[in-house]
Formats: C-alpha cells, sequence, structure tokens
C-alpha cells in the first residue's frame, strides 16, 4: 500500500522500543506477517531458533547510469551562531533536552584548549530522489539549518579544537515504513566518552527514551536533543599530558576520515539505510587539509574542493521503485543497487589534477573491491594513503584496487591530470555477492558505480603532493610486553538461527568485560563457521593486528592492514589477534559486527571501562 505517495511498510504491531520486548517482537512478528522465518522452541531457560534459508527477493527496477551529476565540490555544515550549549560538565536540562551523563573532562580540555566550535543538525524526513527512474520518496538524513539537504552531510574539525555538536530528533512519530524514529548518534571512531559515544540503548525523542537513559535528566530520559561533546584529542591525551605537560596528545594517534550515524539498538541497519548517516574529517598540524600549507610539518595532500568524501551504500528498490527492507528476517537484504552519496550510479566531473577520494561503505552489509576504469575497462592507478581513515606510514604506489568492508574507509589520491580533456572513467566494483552473508568472488567487468569525467583544467596550479612519509605509528611494545598482557577471546557464531558473541546475545546492562583505564589487553577475534563474513568494530578506541591466522595456519597480514584500524575483517575461520589500548575515558562501550544486519539481531557485546581510583 501506499500513502501520500510513499510506499508503506509494515513494521510492527506497536511503536514501542522498550526492553527485550523489542527485540521478540521483531522476530515473533515475522511468523504473523510472511512465510514462517521463524520457528521457537525451548529447551530449559534458553530459547532456539531455526531459520529458513535467506528469502529471495525481486530485482530492483532497471535504472538508467550516469543521469544524475554530484556536486563538484562538498559544502562542509557551518558552525552555528545562535547554538547555546548546555555542554558543560553537569548539564543544565531544559524541557527538551534528552537524558544524558555529566561529559567527562569537559570543564579540564575546555579549559585547556578553548571553548567548543558548535555544530547543530537535526535527523529529519527529506524528500529524495535516489534516480529519475525512480519514484520521489522519503530519505533520513541530518539537516543543517540554512541548508539545503544532502545526503551525507559533512563536519570539517580539528585536533585541539574541541566541538559540540546538538543532534536534533524530528522524525515522525508516525513515520510510513521501516525503521524506528529515534536515535542515537555514534561518531565513528572518535575517541570520547561514553555518554556521547551513541550507546544502542541511549536513543531517544520527544516522548520516548531508552533504558539507559530513563535516570538522567528530568523527564525521564525523554527529549528532542541531546549535547554531544567531541574533545578532539589523540588517544592517550592523559598520559600525554603527564608526560610533557600540556598538548593534546600524540600526533600518531590522529585519526582523519571519521563517520557519523545512527546506532538506535534494533533498528541501526535500517535507519543507516534510510539514510542517518555524515562524515566528519579530522586534520591536524600533518594532515592540515591545506594543500598550501607553508608548514615544513604538512603533508600538503590534496585539499578543499579537491578533498572528496564519497559514501557507499547497497539498497534495494520494490517493483514501484520504493526503497524496500525486510526488518523481520535475520539475513536482512542484499541491496542490487548501489548509491553513490544517496544517488544511483551518478556523474563526478573533476579538474585534471589530484583528488584525495575518502571512500566509505555505509552498507548496511554488501563487501566492495574496487578498481578505476578507462572505458575500455583497463585498470588504472592511484595511491592508497589511509585505512579506515587513518594515513598509513608510507603510501601504498601504483595501486589498483582497494577493498573495503561494511565501516571501513580507504583515502586514495587519484592524479587525473593524466587524462586529456572529456576522459571517461569509471569506479568499478568487481566483488560478486549474493546473500548477505559472505562475499563471493571476484569477477570481471564488475559493476560500474560512478562515473568521472574530467572536464576541465584547474583554475589555480595544483601544488599538492603525496609525500614519501605519512603519518607514523605509535611503538608497539615488546614481546615480553605483549607475553604479559591478558588475552580476551570473542568468538562471533551463529547458534540456533541467531548471530552471537561467545555463545550470547547483546546484554544492554551487564557488561561482559570490565577493564581497567589506562590498560591494554590482546583481543582474539574468532571466526568460528565458514558460513559468513563480519567486520567487527570496535568502539573507543582503535587496535593493531598483531596476527591473522586461518584454522591455525598464520596468514601475511595485508599491507593496508598494518595500521592502525577500527574495522577488522573477520572471514569464515579466521582468527585475529589486535591489541587495544584503553584510555582518558571510562563507562560503558560495544563492540559488534558492522554488518548491521548482524548487529541488530544481537551481534554485539557491551563492555565498560573502569578507573582504578574508583
Amino acid at each position: 500500500m501506499k500513502e501520500n505517495g510513499k510506499r508503506s511498510t509494515p513494521t510492527r504491531a506497536e511503536d514501542n522500543p522498550e526492553g527485550p520486548d523489542r527485540r521478540s517482537f521483531l522476530k515473533l512478528s515475522a511468523t504473523a506477517m510472511a512465510a514462517p522465518l521463524l520457528l521457537r522452541s525451548r529447551a530449559g531457560d534458553a530459547a532456539e531458533w531455526v531459520t529458513t534459508p535467506q528469502p529471495v527477493f525481486p530485482p530492483s527496477p532497471p535504472t538508467r547510469p550516469w543521469q544524475e551529476e554530484l556536486p563538484r565540490a562538498i559544502v562542509p555544515v557551518r558552525p552555528s551562531d545562535t547554538l547555546v550549549p548546555t555542554a558543560e560538565a553537569q548539564p543544565k536540562f531544559d524541557d527538551k533536552e534528552a537524558g544524558r551523563e555529566p561529559h567527562q573532562r569537559y570543564d579540564e580540555i575546555v579549559a585547556a584548549l578553548g571553548a567548543p566550535t558548535l555544530y547543530e543538525l537535526t535527523a529529519k524526513e527529506i524528500p529524495w530522489s535516489f534516480h529519475p527512474d525512480l519514484p520521489w520518496q522519503t530519505a533520513w538524513t541530518y539537516v543543517s539549518a540554512g541548508r539545503e539537504a544532502t545526503l551525507p552531510s559533512t563536519i570539517l574539525a580539528r585536533y585541539g579544537k574541541p566541538v559540540v555538536c546538538r543532534f536534533h530528533n524530528d522524525l515522525p512519530k508516525d513515520h510510513v515504513g521501516f525503521g524506528s524514529p529515534e536515535i542515537s548518534t555514534h561518531l565513528h571512531n572518535l575517541h570520547m566518552s561514553s555518554g556521547c559515544d551513541g550507546y544502542p540503548s541511549d536513543y531517544y525523542r520527544k516522548d520516548k527514551a531508552g533504558p539507559t537513559l530513563k535516570e538522567l535528566g528530568p523527564n525521564e530520559g525523554k527529549g528532542t536533543f541531546k549535547d554531544h561533546f567531541y574533545p578532539n584529542v589523540y588517544a592517550g591525551y592523559e598520559d600525554w599530558r603527564a608526560k610533557y605537560g600540556g598538548g593534546f596528545g600524540d600526533p600518531k594517534e590522529a585519526l582523519g576520515t571519521l563517520w557519523f550515524h545512527d546506532h538506535t539498538e534494533d533498528f541501526t541497519a535500517p535507519n543507516v539505510y534510510r539514510g542517518l548517516a555524515g562524515f566528519y574529517l579530522l586534520f591536524d598540524d600533518l594532515d592540515s587539509g591545506n594543500e598550501t600549507d607553508a608548514s615544513s610539518s604538512a603533508l600538503r595532500l590534496p585539499s578543499g574542493r579537491y578533498d572528496y568524501p564519497l559514501a557507499f551504500g547497497d539498497k534495494r528498490f520494490d517493483p514501484d521503485g520504493y526503497l524496500f527492507w525486510d526488518e523481520f528476517h535475520v539475513e536482512g537484504v542484499l541491496g542490487d543497487k548501489v548509491t553513490v552519496n544517496g544517488k544511483i550510479e551518478p556523474v563526478l566531473r573533476v579538474d585534471a589534477r589530484k583528488y584525495r577520494l575518502r571512500l566509505l561503505n555505509s552498507g548496511p552489509s554488501r563487501f566492495y573491491e574496487f578498481y578505476l576504469v578507462d572505458g575500455r575497462d583497463r585498470e588504472q592507478s592511484f595511491t592508497y594513503i589511509a585505512n579506515d581513515g587513518n594515513l598509513l606510514p608510507t603510501p601504498l604506489l601504483n595501486q589498483r584496487k582497494v577493498r573495503i568492508a561494511v565501516a571501513e574507509r580507504a583515502d586514495i589520491v587519484v592524479d587525473f591530470s593524466r587524462y586529456p580533456i572529456n576522459t571517461e572513467l569509471y569506479l568499478v566494483n568487481r566483488l560478486r555477492q549474493d546473500s548477505t552473508r559472505k562475499p563471493k568472488d571476484v569477477r570481471k567487468p564488475g559493476d560500474r558505480v560512478l562515473k568521472f569525467i574530467v572536464d576541465r583544467y584547474p583554475p589555480q596550479q595544483d601544488l599538492s603532493q603525496v609525500p614519501a612519509a605519512l603519518r607514523p605509528l605509535p611503538e608497539l611494545p615488546t614481546a615480553e610486553e605483549l607475553a604479559t598482557l591478558k588475552v580476551r577471546r570473542w568468538e562471533f557464531d551463529r547458534k540456533n538461527g541467531l548471530w552471537m558473541v561467545n555463545g550470547r546475545l547483546f546484554d544492554r546492562d551487564n557488561p561482559r568485560a570490565r577493564i581497567d583505564k589506562g590498560s591494554a589487553e590482546i583481543w582474539e577475534l574468532v571466526g568460528k563457521s565458514g558460513g559468513w563474513s563480519h567486520p567487527i568494530h570496535l568502539h573507543l578506541e582503535e587496535g593493531r593486528i598483531l596476527s591473522k591466522s586461518i584454522d591455525g595456519v598464520e596468514v601475511p597480514i595485508p599491507p593496508h592492514e598494518r595500521g592502525r584500524k577500527d574495522v577488522f575483517e573477520l572471514h569464515q575461520t579466521m582468527t585475529i589477534k589486535v591489541l587495544v589500548r584503553f584510555r582518558d575515558f571510562t563507562g560503558k562501550y560495544v563492540m559488534h559486527c558492522h554488518n548491521v544486519i548482524h548487529e541488530d539481531h544481537a551481534m554485539m557485546v557491551r563492555w565498560d571501562v573502569e578507573s582504578k581510583d574508583a
């Protein structure tokens, strides 16, 4: 059925996102609405679920390629000049603010680094066209005041300059279609306090609050907005200041290409699928965002209009051309169309010069292996400079492919000056995938998802460069030091038709690990079966891969994975050993599969960082 010209997809009998009944509703409603996708039995206290094979959905309607153009340059969100934040360490709530914890280290960081830059974004339903051959429909996105709504929004930030971002929730309570109109915004993977991290059950709207917000604020956690404090300090800030008496941490710990997205418990996949995602690009004295920077320390990478973020998402549309989602099956929906910044098969016109392209896989489930090709499908080379948004120690030159799992980022530099004016190039995905479970194989020629047209010379000389050295890595502990660290084993598996970690579903109220602030551990991420691939994301801190093995046999770590990472591709019967530190902040955090269908079906664990002095 359609209402007001929009496709209506049944989602639930009652809008009730509280407690464990929320997930139970998703599972039990499936049996009432369609074929018997899930059958439940009990053995003692354990609920067992048996699933049918992944359903086969009709293909999306055909669309003509290269019908729309992306904007020539990304226009970032402007700071707010009207916002009056309630962001001091102890919040002064008004009747519109959702519950939140006091911001950790707020007074200390602001005193040391200055008042925060203020931003306001509103999660809102907007009219959107994915393609001229499909009908106009609604999307959800983050909108800034005075700006035309886009997919996605982009914030530019800088280390040493804190930010307060107020996230308003203006999603319609009685929305049409799938998803859930609460928000809990996660800035992936900023180093920050748990109250601003977007914990899954910290969701809110005007008349509803997640269970972990109910004890906070004057309205049982309900509210239309929440202020997030982004300190923009390097991990290890506390140790650095203790050692050197100032500064904001070790530049070797810098992040670069971050993104924010909704993280509402059980509904992360459909909410992000509808468009709730944006970029947050972080700069510092090394990666300064200024290719004409005269400082000897600046890398002078392509910048400004030549620094272009691209978000790729797999989508599926029903026979009438409306965005389709199945909220009930634990295997979810694999998109057969790829959107680039919300558009299907768009065109990007570029100058004949170097560009920094920041590639993000926003999900929900498809993996990509991208190649740059000319009109005859001949592969073109580029330089790979960053993985998961973090600059590598040295650039990987003359690369011809880049592979990214869900939530991974890859920064590449393409020199379009090598091509004559009017040259057409294509970004092609050659990684085949026919289910949400895992990618299949690489096959030429692949699917063209983005067209570049080199259509003019740049108005100014290209002064950008890719130097031979980028950002050095922090020192690893010695073998003797590593041998003293605590080892935790996390097994990611499918049992009784459900996604589990160490045989258990996500429990929002009870941490599976309690970790001392300032400590380091080795986490073993283990794939327990050969049927699925899981991109594992760790909040708060990044990790360093120490080793990878398959069925007990060690395998090489790919060059692009030898830096700092926050997403770890766990394939089939693989084990990845990761060094993780836990610094500066305390509270509740999560680790989960970023195939967000798996996350929404409880492949997630809570772990808490605790102060040894508490």
